[in-house]
């Protein structure tokens, strides 16, 4: 009997994270992805407990397969130094199993790559259209046709599929800020507790990596399209004078190395996450602000939710209990994600004055309720 054939439009993190899973469960599958290489650039991303339950239940070892870090804490500070909240890892460990993990990105992309067949991912193939009428989807690509017995659109926040089936949807929404983004080399003084700092409109993180290597962050509110002219006069202009270590890893910057991207999210949720044969996946089904760490953790999630479903024979039926068990969670983390940044984006004095006492007066209890519902996902492959 034939093995199933699943097409994956794109080769980011949730859609290699799906192509590992539906691979290992027996199918065929094809990863198209526009870029010519993968990129060596790219910045950090902190996996949560929840999404490394979703990566046992693919069968993917984040914490052996990458350059990984746990940090010793994740501090919410002022930029005086000010400590806000702390939430020590060890604690965190014992309460979820496992403490978060800090993965440089393209390691990541990388080591999920690597347990795929030779030739599943094909770089500089560009998905432009997928015709699901008869029954068996044929998938067009700027290389030529593929049939498939599912088409996964993992193709990201501009998601070019989700626009072409949902043409009333109103798209994305602009946070109102923007964010810059880039990883350290190893050198300078170690850094061991990854730090969030929040001033009036604008944020700063750092977050140790494997090596020595240190991921840095900064968002701030400025008009969407906003780009300076220089990058690191810009950085040190808005945060030189923050709490160290700030200061001297502004100083090891390398421009060209910055990323910057202005902040969106979904302006609505989607009616559903699915399509006749076809599923959206990631950021083209549920984009998120960065707010809560849980936008690749959440594509980790439907990539193990996904492949559970797809083990039944019926794939309509399994996309349609995908789209039931994805859109309730994934939404609400969306909306408190917009939440929580525009806490964070504040500016006027008085509003900061009472969001930081806000924070520091937050009873452990609700912290603790707080990060249940954001890690609950059981690993075996549906939500709590």
């Amino acid at each position: 009997m034939a093995r199933r054939h699943a097409v994956v439009a794109g080769a980011g993190i949730g859609g290699l994270s799906v192509a590992v899973a539906l691979h290992r469960r027996g199918w065929e599958v094809t990863v198209c992805e526009r870029a010519a290489a993968p990129s060596a650039v790219g910045a950090g991303i902190v996996l949560a407990p929840n999404a490394l339950r979703a990566f046992d239940a693919i069968g993917f070892d984040a914490a052996r397969a990458t350059g990984h870090a746990a940090p010793a804490a994740m501090d919410l500070r002022r930029p005086g130094g000010r400590l806000l909240s702390r939430a020590d890892c060890a604690a965190l460990t014992a309460r979820y199993g496992r403490p978060p993990l800090a993965v440089h990105r393209p390691s990541l992309s990388a080591a999920l790559a690597a347990e795929l067949p030779d030739g599943t991912v094909r770089y500089g193939t560009e998905v432009t259209a997928v015709d699901d009428a008869d029954g068996r989807p044929v998938v067009h690509t700027s290389t030529g046709a593929l049939t498939a017995d599912v088409v996964i659109a993992a193709d990201g926040i501009h998601s070019p599929i989700r626009r072409r089936y949902f043409p009333a949807h109103p798209g994305l929404h602009h946070s109102g800020e923007t964010a810059w983004r880039t990883v350290l080399a190893a050198g300078g003084p170690p850094v061991r507790a990854a730090t969030e700092t929040w001033g009036r409109g604008e944020r700063f993180g750092v977050v140790p990596l494997a090596d020595g290597r240190v991921y840095v962050y900064a968002t701030a509110v400025v008009p969407e399209g906003h780009r300076p002219v220089d990058v690191r006069a810009e950085l040190l202009r808005r945060y030189g004078t923050w709490h160290d270590p700030i200061p001297a890893l502004l100083e090891r910057i390398d421009p060209a190395a910055v990323l910057q991207h202005d902040l969106y999210d979904l302006a609505a949720p989607l009616p559903r996450f699915h399509q006749g044969r076809l599923a959206w996946l990631g950021d083209a089904a549920h984009a998120m602000t960065p707010n809560l760490g849980q936008g690749g953790c959440q594509a980790v999630e439907d990539a193990a939710v996904l492949a559970h479903l797809l083990e039944g024979a019926d794939v309509r039926a399994a996309l349609a209990a995908y789209s039931a068990a994805r859109c309730a969670r994934t939404d609400a983390l969306r909306v408190r994600s917009r939440r929580a940044g525009r806490v964070a984006a504040l500016t006027h004095p008085l509003a900061v004055a009472a969001r930081d006492l806000a924070v520091r007066a937050t009873p452990a209890r609700a912290t603790r309720r707080a990060l249940d519902d954001l890690f609950a996902f059981d690993g075996f492959g549906l939500p709590e």
